[in-house]
């Protein structure tokens, strides 16, 4: 009786206690996952309740524009318009990851590249995402993203 209450207080099967590297790289690997397969109830599901999602560009000259926030149910019904009438597919990188030292939250520094297909019109995007995660009971979740499209590279 006391280890399956000791079990049943460690929280969920595979619970996180801690971040690490490859947890945070595993969480946005997923993150592309469900977006690429357009589940935007599974990807939305990645943020947490209060999390906010700012958009921004950056000028050929380093100025920041920013577009505005979004609360994830904002996002949601954005990125359901936006899947309605094209067909998106994003490929990113993350070349750096910032765990805290009590392993309780990290910061996500990555570059993204969209292409975005509508009416037969293909275009691409470019862009750099700052996200910060954090443990929620026993599990990742984004806390919020600032989302900045730069001019892709040649």
């Amino acid at each position: 009786m006391l280890a399956l209450v000791a079990l049943a207080a460690a929280g969920p099967a595979g619970a996180a206690s801690r971040l690490d590297e490859a947890a945070v790289r595993a969480f946005l690997a997923r993150q592309e996952r469900l977006w690429n397969a357009r589940d935007l109830t599974g990807f939305f599901a990645t943020y947490a309740p209060d999390a906010v999602i700012a958009d921004q560009a950056r000028t050929g000259d380093g100025k920041i524009v920013p577009y505005g926030q979004s609360s994830v149910s904002q996002a949601r019904a954005q990125a359901r318009r936006a899947f309605a009438r094209s067909k998106v597919r994003q490929a990113s990188e993350a070349p750096r990851v910032e765990v805290a030292p009590d392993g309780r939250s990290a910061r996500t520094f990555a570059r993204q590249t969209s292409r975005i297909e509508t009416g037969g019109k293909v275009r691409t995007v470019c862009g750099e995402s700052v996200q910060t995660l954090a443990l929620s009971g026993g599990r990742i979740v984004s806390r919020g993203q600032t989302d900045t499209v730069v001019r892709c590279p040649h």
